[in-house]
């Protein structure tokens, strides 16, 4: 169905007259497989004109409509489970569980979350944000379900061929072909292409593989083997294993212990429905692995046209696909994004040294690493969703003397920390670390904010920590990392555009560990890490406007600290507000930590962090988010003037956590 041609409502909406029947999902399981097809594109029609609304992962969801619409209408939702992996593709499975009222909230303040959530819905039986945990957690949940003796509740992971190359994913595998649990895996194969081309024929082969009639066949035949003596038994279980593999290419799956079905056309509800029904009746006790090929972007032109098939978009024109941008304000141009100064910076460090390479986890675009691959293709390298591989092989290459840089965001290296301190901290291997999206990122919420970077890396003894306060900052600080070849680094830096200063041909190198002063005042220092600098310049304009100069210093390094500027601080300012946007146990701890030994804390001195609140700060615009975390100009202001003892009737006390 093209979205640009669907009938509309007076309001401009698309007319969903069957989909306006659906409260939830067993609303669908009277529906005939034709209305099932009418559904499915109504379905599709609804999500393209809500995320035009708001933006968000378009291109997963339009991909799964009709696995969406057949796998609530077949299993029993939410008795039965049914988990998405990353959640990506969940926004048609939101409007058919009794939360399209609120689909046009998605990503937005106090709306509904772009991914899976518990707390959300009594249909997302696990919350899911990063990738490849739905077999691990479908297992648990299957695992759990027979202890417990509810034999009939069946466990649904849907998982895309992405999030299939982690190895969390196969690990899951793995344990659930030992274990033997029943559960469904549906790997839905919308990139890689591992699968034959898709047909009756193949369509057909599922069909009877994941018949009743053909299970009964087998499981008759394996009784039978079991009489044989053992190596005869082996060589029949092979031989029909093999010649199921040889017609439908799911050897792999088989080797890891499941029984595996397809592929099949995951967009033609005919094929999908006798199939997942064959699949919820089998008396397989075993896992089942049901191997769909789907399309990403499936049925709106503009976005199976476009090159990452509208992965992620802002909101958009329906009729033309034209996402939009911000009005550019008159006489001024729009500063480039960290990313982009990051990439471009990379890129020139690596004109100059041959051995400097770049590796990302599954995020070229995202890291600006797609431009250093148009430039230097045979020295960047995308390892797919495997961030620990990603840090390890990092580490290998630093070994043999590489310069390598490795660009993942700050929330999805937590998934490599073992390998950040095992593989490369305590072998003092110079590994740079480039943390993208580090501090709040806006409408995805908790789960991508980079809030913990600074205390998990700040902790390992020899780490060079460095967050820029503008993208100029940036630019040094890539060369800083390139020139350090004794000892692991890391750059955090923000998600979105820079502050618009001008930046230089060339980065220097900056002095390790040490800081910088701004503005000179008294009575108030601030003390800033990262980005939160121009916040802290702007409170300082203020302050002083109220008579009371500030001096605002910049740190530049978390560590090692410039232990001269904080005790100059210390020493000569009554109001120490130290501010960081991370978590507590970052910067301002090891600032505290050092001002204690140095004994700076006994004269009186009066010390302010300011941090992320101890709390998960839920999708709102980035500038929201900081107001609900106090860490704006006004809250430095309140903070420095609460510490004095006045002003405190004019603007509210902050508290730095909650």
């Amino acid at each position: 169905m093209n979205q640009i041609s669907a009938p509309t409502t007076p309001g401009g909406r698309p007319a969903t007259p069957l989909l306006d029947r659906v409260r939830t999902p067993a609303d669908l399981r009277n529906f005939s497989a034709e209305q099932l097809r009418q559904l499915a594109d109504e379905l599709r029609a609804e999500t393209i004109d809500a995320v035009s609304v708001t933006g968000g992962h378009l291109g997963a969801s339009l991909g799964v409509v009709e696995l969406t619409v057949v796998l609530h209408a077949v299993f029993d939702t939410p008795q039965d489970r049914l988990i998405w992996d990353v959640g990506h593709q969940a926004y048609p499975h939101k409007i058919l569980t009794g939360r399209r009222d609120r689909i046009r909230t998605l990503r937005q303040g106090g709306g509904l979350s772009g991914f899976t959530r518990r707390a959300e819905s009594e249909y997302d039986p696990f919350g899911a944000a990063h990738s490849s945990t739905s077999i691990s957690a479908g297992l648990g949940m299957a695992v759990a379900r027979d202890l417990i003796g509810e034999k009939h509740n069946h466990v649904v992971c849907v998982i895309g061929d992405g999030a299939m190359s982690a190895g969390m994913a196969y690990e899951a595998m793995n344990n659930a072909g030992s274990l033997h649990s029943r559960l469904i895996v549906i790997l839905n194969d919308n990139d890689m292409s591992i699968a034959p081309p898709v047909g009756a024929m193949s369509a057909y082969l599922s069909r009877l593989i994941s018949s009743h009639s053909f299970l009964t066949l087998r499981e008759l035949a394996a009784r039978m083997a079991r009489r044989f003596p053992k190596g005869i038994e082996r060589t029949a279980r092979r031989a029909e294993e093999f010649a199921r593999g040889i017609l439908t290419g799911g050897t792999l799956f088989e080797e890891l212990g499941f029984y595996y079905v397809g592929p099949i056309d995951g967009h033609n509800i005919d094929h999908l429905l006798p199939v997942l029904r064959n699949v919820r009746e089998a008396e397989e006790s075993g896992p089942i692995l049901v191997h769909a090929i789907t399309r990403k972007g499936k049925g709106y032109a503009p976005a199976e046209a476009s090159a990452d098939k509208y992965h992620a978009v802002s909101r958009f024109n329906v009729v033309t696909g034209a996402q939009e941008k911000a009005p550019p304000t008159p006489g001024k141009v729009a500063p480039p994004s960290y990313t982009k100064v990051f990439a471009d910076s990379l890129i020139d460090v690596a004109a100059i040294n041959p051995r400097v390479v770049a590796i990302t986890a599954a995020m070229p675009s995202g890291t600006g690493l797609d431009r250093f691959a148009a430039r230097f293709p045979e020295r960047c390298f995308d390892v797919g969703i495997a961030e620990q591989h990603a840090v390890t092989f990092a580490a290998g290459l630093a070994t043999e003397g590489m310069v390598p840089f490795c660009a993942i965001y700050s929330t999805f290296l937590q998934r490599a920390y073992d390998q950040v301190v095992h593989d490369v901290a305590i072998q003092r291997l110079p590994v740079r670390f480039a943390m993208d999206r580090a501090g709040l990122v806006g409408n995805d919420g908790a789960t991508h904010a980079g809030s913990f970077d600074l205390a998990y890396l700040g902790c390992l003894p020899g780490f060079v920590l460095m967050a820029p306060s503008d993208e100029a900052e940036l630019r040094h600080m890539v060369t800083t990392a390139a020139s350090i070849g004794d000892q692991p680094s890391a750059v955090r830096y923000p998600r979105g555009e820079g502050t618009g200063v001008k930046l230089p041909e060339r980065g220097e190198v900056l002095p390790v560990g040490r800081g910088r002063i701004l503005r000179e005042g008294n009575n108030v220092a601030i003390l800033s890490l990262g980005t939160r600098l121009h916040d802290a310049l702007r409170a300082a304009d203020e302050l002083a406007a109220r008579g009371l100069p500030a001096t605002v210093a910049d740190a530049r390094f978390a560590k090692p600290l410039d232990t001269k500027l904080i005790e100059q601080l210390a020493r000569h300012h009554e109001v120490l507000v130290i501010i960081e946007e991370a978590a507590v146990g970052g910067f301002g701890s090891h600032v505290l930590h050092h001002l204690a030994w140095a004994g700076l804390l006994d004269g009186g001195l009066k010390v302010r962090p300011m941090a992320l609140p101890d709390c998960f700060i839920d999708h709102a615009s980035q500038s929201v988010q900081l107001a609900e975390a106090h860490l704006t100009a006004r809250d430095i202001v309140a903070t420095a003037l609460a510490a004095l003892g006045i002003g405190e009737r004019s603007l509210p006390r902050v508290v730095p956590s909650r």
